[in-house]
């Protein structure tokens, strides 16, 4: 037993037996007590020390007249002077004592052990220079990972990761549903991380689309990305048959030794389909531990697809036993190249489809298929670094409890409609992570350089020439806050109009129905109103036709926009005309009118000072006045508002009197903007509000 003191910090390794009597070093989940936990400390100094007193005891209990006394039982002689029933005594009785030191130790472990799984330093570690990795969770955790071969021996403080150490992580992603995943496995990944991180995406047109848009906008500090055009490397696989729904993406992981800088030695590879629940940098501190020609990091496959027994006739691709699964790998590019992997993975492939005709698994088929034959080649991950959530496999011997997990991979196709006792916690999990506000993940890493960022840089800089006394400060920095922005959030087809008159819709509208050719939207300066109607049911069958929206009118079922309580921002569409029309008809602004229109995607933009409940369609509304667009009623359009539960900045409104101050502040300095751009044109807008 040994144990490193630094402060309040004790990092205790113990080698012992387990329950199945292997001899196994394991860091004891390296205890961090840095926030001065009295149970730790207590606990932990009846550990060290009780041991130390009792070999104390026993050493010097061993010794009669000055020398030294074997209690060995193969070396005592019950014919020896020295031997007396007195001795012998003595020995059983320091045994007996040895054996219940023993088990207060053991006890004393597990208590520990427990003690540090309810303690939050246990999910979030200390801050450092570095700090330890490869924690576990004790030797049945390392049984279950099969105890990996080259570590099982080690004891002490594992290899450390630097604070400011760049990790570099690479993923394939194309399209939309893809881009979509890789957003949550991001933002699961740097919800953990301290490191600094440089992501390598391989990505189509559409995913580098969505995703350059998303980071520029996101400017989250210390990350990195840089993008490779995967139709180009669709050429060096696209001779492989290949059965997997990921089509021909699903094998350009072959090539990332080909496709990565020359001068990037080693790389973290994920699947889209994968939620980190810790650091990705204990991932990353694994390099470490790879010895000889260990080039590939992989965990073994949690299913029996590989053993060929899941149905007659199954014949599945070569593979080291159960094989292994390719959602996470640590890969050694340096050492790669030099084997000449290129070639490698080609000569097996080709061997194989000879007889195997294609692939079903992707990449994976081919990588175990090269293990298979160099099996050298492979470290083997404890499971925990890629639990996979497909039907019937091994997936839940890789966890003592849900909180051990380190790496949750939904690699079926039914995703998070999976079989699994625990599937309910993995869910919640992944959708904590799907709907996590991404702008709470703009946080430095203190003591890390940063990349200069322009946007960021000019943003600090309006920031910091606000006056944080204002109590209307919150609403100026929010002008001046740069949004996420994804793109395509679902999948759609789009094909653009020759003649210029392509909509994008913002509300439910009927497409059939928006009169745009006629109107000559793309030449003129038009504002298409749509009547907008509303229900309090939450239930509603929505009316197929206008004649069918007017019976549902007279019979109550339907209301006009807000009519009760905000009459003034709908009344100017002019409801009563709107029931007979037949033909579009023009509208005046006037005071507090914020209909919903169908604009040109050049029209001004929103003021941005108007975040939250109030005046944002009512200023966008003026400035479109201003710049004499015409209101134009559609007549056989129309839309209508579902009940929901108010929001947080309408509830801030009503109740906050700061807010509403803060409101008409800023309403105010508007006017006078709009003042200073249109001059005496824009006294009506000053008019018409006062007299409201």
């Amino acid at each position: 037993m040994k144990g490193l003191i630094c402060g309040r910090l004790w990092t205790i390794c113990f080698r012992h037996r387990n329950s199945t009597g292997l001899g196994i070093c394991t860091p004891e989940r390296m205890l961090g007590i840095c926030r001065g936990r009295r149970k730790f400390l207590a606990a932990s100094l009846t550990v060290l020390f009780v041991p130390a007193i009792t070999w104390i005891y026993l050493f010097a209990g061993s010794f009669e007249d000055g020398k030294p006394v074997s209690l060995s039982p193969l070396e005592s002689q019950p014919h020896s002077p020295r031997y007396t029933a007195s001795s012998q005594r003595e020995r059983e009785s320091l045994e007996v004592r040895m054996r219940e030191v023993e088990e207060e130790n053991r006890v004393l472990r597990k208590q520990l052990s427990l003690a540090q799984s309810r303690s939050p330093s246990h999910h979030r570690g200390n801050h450092s220079k570095t700090y330890s990795m490869e924690e576990g969770t004790g030797d049945s955790e390392s049984l279950r990972a099969g105890i990996v071969a080259g570590n099982s021996s080690e004891c002490g403080q594992q290899p450390a990761v630097e604070k400011c150490e760049t990790i570099h992580v690479a993923i394939v992603c194309a399209g939309y549903n893809a881009s979509r995943d890789v957003v949550t496995l991001v933002k699961s990944v740097l919800f953990h991380r301290r490191n600094p991180l440089h992501f390598h995406l391989i990505a189509d047109a559409i995913a580098k689309q969505i995703l350059a848009t998303l980071f520029q906008t996101w400017m989250v500090p210390a990350v990195r990305i840089d993008f490779y055009d995967a139709d180009e490397l669709k050429s060096e696989v696209s001779w492989i048959p290949n059965k997997h729904y990921s089509g021909i993406y699903g094998l350009m992981k072959l090539v990332l030794t080909k496709t990565l800088p020359s001068n990037l030695e080693r790389v973290i590879v994920l699947d889209t389909d994968i939620t980190f629940a810790t650091d990705i940098a204990e991932l990353w501190a694994v390099f470490h531990k790879f010895k000889g020609q260990q080039v590939l990091g992989l965990v073994e496959n949690q299913s029996d697809w590989y053993l060929g027994n899941l149905w007659k006739n199954h014949r599945p691709w070569p593979a080291l036993g159960r094989g292994y699964n390719t959602g996470v790998i640590l890969l050694l590019l340096d050492k790669l190249r030099k084997m000449k992997w290129e070639q490698m993975w080609r000569l097996t492939a080709e061997r194989e489809l000879m007889s195997m005709l294609s692939t079903s698994l992707a990449d994976q088929d081919i990588f175990n298929a090269v293990i298979k034959q160099n099996p050298f080649l492979v470290y083997q991950l404890p499971c925990f670094w890629n639990v996979q959530l497909s039907d019937h496999t091994r997936s839940e011997q890789c966890y003592r409890d849900v909180s051990d997990l380190k790496v949750i991979h939904w690699n079926s196709p039914k995703k998070l409609r999976v079989k699994n006792k625990h599937v309910e916690f993995f869910r919640n999990l992944y959708l904590t992570f799907l709907e996590y506000d991404g702008n709470l993940l703009r946080r430095e890493l203190f003591g890390c350089p940063s990349e200069a960022d322009v946007n960021s840089e000019n943003l600090q800089k309006q920031l910091s020439e606000l006056d944080e006394d204002d109590l209307c400060y919150e609403f100026r920095r929010e002008r001046f806050t740069v949004h996420r922005t994804h793109l395509y959030f679902l999948h759609y087809e789009y094909e653009p109009a020759s003649d210029n008159t392509d909509v994008t819709l913002v509300a439910q509208l009927s497409m059939d129905r928006k009169s745009v050719i006629q109107l000559d939207l793309a030449n003129s300066k038009k504002a298409l109103i749509v009547p907008a109607f509303e229900t309090l049911r939450y239930r509603l069958s929505f009316p197929k036709s206008k004649a069918e929206l007017l019976s549902m009118l007279d019979m109550g079922t339907l209301f006009t926009f807000r009519y009760h309580v905000w009459t003034k921002g709908h009344a100017p569409t002019n409801f009563a005309k709107w029931r007979t029309a037949t033909t579009p008809y023009r509208v005046e602004w006037e005071a507090d009118f914020e209909p919903y229109v169908v604009v040109r995607k050049d029209c001004p933009e929103y003021d941005r000072r108007f975040v939250g409940f109030g005046w944002n369609k009512v200023a966008h509304i003026m400035e479109l006045d201003a710049q004499e667009y015409e209101f134009t009623v559609l007549p056989n359009a129309y839309m209508i508002h579902m009940p929901h539960a108010p929001s947080f900045d309408i509830t801030k409104f009503r109740s906050n009197k700061q807010y509403r101050i803060c409101l008409k502040t800023l309403k105010e300095e508007f006017q006078q903007d709009m003042s200073r751009h249109y001059g005496f044109a824009a006294l009506k807008y000053l008019t018409a509000e006062n007299n409201s």
